[in-house]
């Protein structure tokens, strides 16, 4: 195991950069987590404009899609224009941001419940699904 690297860090995914796009605090807070206890390297955006100048840079990004700051679908269109995977945040009860999500390019639109009870499982999970990918490129 490296230095940083938690116990439970998926296989391939020690050096991934994942991108983390969201204005709220606290989801920020926790995503970042998520992603650092799953292995990967977060960083962190609150806009568009920062999304677009690190795109290139990353592995995948997670993009919040009940923000303020920027529209969520946007971002996730330009992700999978630029080859980058994303998954989307958003509330339970909202199919319809739900389909646009997944219309504009997420693999997985996650509801805050659910990554409140278990999110470290599910974003690990993910993020060894993206280490695999990378290890077969």
């Amino acid at each position: 195991m490296t230095e940083g690297q938690s116990p439970a860090a998926p296989i391939g995914a020690e050096g991934l950069r994942i991108g983390v796009l969201a204005d709220d605090l606290i989801w920020a807070t926790r995503l970042a987590g998520f992603v650092a206890r799953g292995g990967a390297t977060p960083v962190r955006m609150r806009s568009s404009a920062a999304l677009a100048s690190v795109l290139p840079t990353l592995d995948a990004c997670v993009v919040d899609l009940t923000a303020r700051a920027y529209d969520g679908t946007d971002c996730l269109r330009a992700a999978r224009e630029a080859g980058v995977p994303a998954v989307a945040v958003g509330q339970h009860d909202e199919p319809e941001t739900r389909r646009a999500a997944l219309e504009a390019g997420a693999a997985y639109v996650w509801v805050y419940r659910a990554l409140a009870d278990n999110g470290e499982r599910m974003v690990s999970r993910w993020i060894s699904g993206l280490g695999a990918r990378e290890e077969t490129q």
